[in-house]
């Protein structure tokens, strides 16, 4: 457990100091992302997004396991 908090904390800090460069990339705006947007709302669901971070993350735990 308390490797997983050091690489959760490392991985949140990493994210969190490069995160003026990584907001510039398309993630958040793909195909298949339902944005609706009307007066004084808007509601945004990333669907694609989410299916793309969760598969790159099943990937890495697929290989940190072997």
């Amino acid at each position: 457990m308390q490797k997983f908090l050091i690489i959760a904390g490392t991985a949140l800090l990493t994210l969190g100091l490069l995160w003026p460069w990584l907001k510039h990339l398309p993630f958040g705006r793909l195909p298949g992302d339902i944005v609706i947007e009307r007066e004084n709302f808007v509601f945004y669901f990333p669907i694609t997004t989410m299916i793309l971070i969760s598969l790159v993350l099943t990937v890495l735990a697929w290989l940190f396991r072997k």
